[in-house]
C-alpha cells in the first residue's frame, strides 16, 4: 500500500472516531460541557497513540494547514488528508444519528456548532453573534495548533507524553468554548455534524452558520503557524543553514611551501695514527 493513501486511510479512521465517540457523546447529553470537552481529549489521547504512528494524527483540517503553511506538507498531502478527514467525519455522524435514529434513541442535542446567542432563527443571529463565534474559533483553535507545533517540534521535551499533551488542551478549549458556540476548533468535525443533522434531524441552521466553523478554525491554524514561527524561529541557525556553502578551491601552483633545512654532516675527529717501529 502506497505511503499517503495509508495516510488518508489512518486520518479518516481518526476523524471518525472522534466524531463518532465525541459527537456522539454531546448528542447523547445534550452538549455537557465536562462530559464532552473529556470525550473529545479522551479521543485526540487514543488516536494519537494509534493512528498516530502513521499519519501523525491530524484529524483536523485546520491542523494539516498550519503544517503545510510552515512547509511540513505539500498540495498533494494537504488534499488527500482534508479530504479523508471531512469523509471519516461524515461517516462518523451518519453512523451516530443513523443508529440513534434506528434505535428510537432520544437525542438531547444534535452535536452542532451555533452562532453566539445560540438562536434557532437565523434571522435572529446578530452581526455581534456572528464575529463573536468567529473569534472564539479564530482563538480557540490558534491555542489548540500552537500547543500541538511546539508539542510535536523536534526540540520538544514532551517526548511520548505529547498525546497526552494535545488531549488535554483540547478539553481545556473545550471547556471554555462549548458555552460559547459548541467548540469547533476542526472544520471536518463541523460540517459532518451539520450534515448528519440536516439528514436525520431536519435541523437547517447549522447549515446557514456552517462557514463560521470552516473559516474560524483555518484562520487560526494559521495564525498558530505564524505565531509559532514568530516566537520560535532561530534567526540565525537558519540564515547560516540556508546559506550556500561556497567551495574553496586550491590550487597546488599557488601554494608552494619551501623547507630549507641545513643537514650539517657529523664532524668526525680524525685520530694520529701511530707508527709502528718494525
Amino acid at each position: 500500500m502506497k505511503p499517503l493513501l495509508k495516510k488518508s486511510i489512518a486520518e479518516c479512521l481518526g476523524t471518525f472516531v472522534l466524531v463518532f465517540c465525541a459527537c456522539g457523546v454531546a448528542a447523547l447529553t445534550g452538549g455537557n460541557i465536562v462530559a464532552t470537552a473529556l470525550a473529545f481529549g479522551l479521543v485526540i489521547v487514543s488516536m494519537a497513540y494509534s493512528v498516530g504512528r502513521v499519519s501523525g494524527c491530524h484529524i483536523n483540517p485546520a491542523v494539516s494547514l498550519a503544517l503545510f503553511v510552515k512547509g511540513k506538507m505539500n498540495y498533494k498531502e494537504l488534499l488527500a488528508y482534508v479530504g479523508s478527514q471531512i469523509l471519516g467525519g461524515f461517516i462518523g455522524a451518519v453512523a451516530i444519528f443513523g443508529i440513534a435514529k434506528m434505535g428510537d434513541v432520544e437525542l438531547l442535542g444534535n452535536a452542532c456548532n451555533a452562532a453566539l446567542g445560540n438562536s434557532k432563527y437565523v434571522e435572529d443571529i446578530t452581526a455581534g453573534g456572528y464575529i463573536g463565534a468567529l473569534l472564539v474559533e479564530v482563538i480557540l483553535t490558534c491555542i489548540f495548533v500552537y500547543v500541538i507545533l511546539n508539542v510535536t517540534d523536534e526540540k520538544s521535551t514532551a517526548g511520548k507524553k505529547g498525546g497526552l499533551i494535545i488531549g488535554l488542551t483540547l478539553t481545556l478549549v473545550h471547556l471554555v468554548g462549548i458555552p460559547l458556540t459548541g467548540t469547533s476548533v476542526n472544520p471536518a468535525r463541523s460540517l459532518a455534524t451539520a450534515l448528519g443533522a440536516l439528514i436525520f434531524e431536519g435541523e437547517t441552521l447549522p447549515i446557514a452558520v456552517i462557514w463560521v466553523f470552516i473559516v474560524g478554525p483555518l484562520l487560526g491554524g494559521v495564525a498558530a503557524a505564524y505565531l509559532y514561527d514568530l516566537l520560535h524561529k532561530e534567526q540565525g541557525v537558519e540564515a547560516v543553514e540556508s546559506a550556500p556553502a561556497k567551495k574553496v578551491e586550491v590550487k597546488k601552483e599557488e601554494v608552494k611551501v619551501e623547507v630549507k633545512e641545513e643537514v650539517k654532516a657529523p664532524q668526525v675527529k680524525k685520530t694520529p695514527t701511530k707508527k709502528v717501529k718494525k
